[in-house]
């Protein structure tokens, strides 16, 4: 109960700016005094907030960076070195050999149409920051980069153009001509092995590319056998493969053209051991 009197209500505390009043030694100082209605700063972020935010922006960045490998689809007339050059692929030819070794094969100069190749992941997009830094750099250094970039280039072509051109040279003798249709049977999926081959030609004519059988039932026909391989000119025509002579006495001709057909009656001229 208040004192008699004393009619004035207590004071209650104000949420507001007030003064405080401080003695020291008998002076009195008025302090201003902070109160609940004044705007604060927001509150630092929490470490996990810190660690979220963190995680998100890498998670970005990440999405960025990464890119599909790019497929090429082989067309006529097509090298790995002219492939290389066109997709700038660092280490050219050899580089982009390695990496589709399996879809070419054992011959890097020798690349069917139609088939695809992996040619390496396309160039990521870059982070904001690079971006910043890159858009700050003199033109004359892009350029010069540029340049650079193009004289690798051209250095890795005049490396690989070289071995791509240079043609397998062969003999003139069975050994060549039997080493020259395996590789002409090679491109066109013909079976057969250079003792098959061999073990045959000695049979049918002793290796000589211009014998011709005239006594037997072909030859009363009207259709000798003739070359290495003793073809008659009907069987030529139908198994002549495209790209080599149409000559049935030409030695390569004749053996890719007795292979096929070989191939297609007997399964390879490896299983020819007789009259065929």
């Amino acid at each position: 109960m208040p004192a008699p009197g004393k009619h004035r209500r207590p004071k209650s505390v104000s949420l507001g700016r007030g003064i405080a009043a401080v003695t020291t030694g008998g002076a009195v100082l008025a302090l201003p005094v902070l109160g609940a209605t004044t705007a604060s700063a927001a509150a630092a972020p929490s470490v996990a907030e810190k660690a979220v935010t963190s995680v998100s922006v890498t998670a970005q960045a990440n999405s960025v960076t990464k890119a599909a490998p790019a497929k090429h689809s082989v067309v006529s007339g097509e090298s790995l070195s002219k492939i290389a050059r066109d997709y700038s692929v660092s280490g050219g030819w050899k580089k982009l050999y390695e990496g589709n070794r399996k879809v070419i094969g054992e011959n890097p100069h020798l690349i069917h149409p139609g088939i695809t190749l992996t040619v390496g992941a396309k160039a990521a997009a870059p982070s904001d920051a690079k971006a910043g830094k890159a858009g700050k750099s003199a033109p004359g250094a892009d350029r010069a980069a540029s340049a650079e970039r193009a004289d690798r280039s051209a250095r890795a072509a005049a490396q690989a153009a070289p071995a791509a051109a240079a043609p397998t040279a062969y003999t003139n003798d069975l050994d060549g001509w039997i080493k020259e249709s395996l590789a002409v049977m090679a491109q066109h999926g013909i079976p057969g092995t250079y003792e098959g081959i061999h073990r045959n030609i000695i049979r049918e004519s002793s290796g000589n590319p211009n014998a011709i059988n005239n006594w037997d039932s072909n030859a009363a026909k009207g259709t000798p056998s003739k070359g290495l391989l003793q073809v008659i000119d009907p069987t030529f025509r139908a198994y002549h493969v495209p790209g080599t002579s149409t000559d049935s006495y030409d030695p390569v001709a004749n053996i890719v053209a007795a292979c096929n057909y070989a191939a297609d009656r007997y399964g390879s001229i490896d299983n020819v051991f007789g009259a065929y």
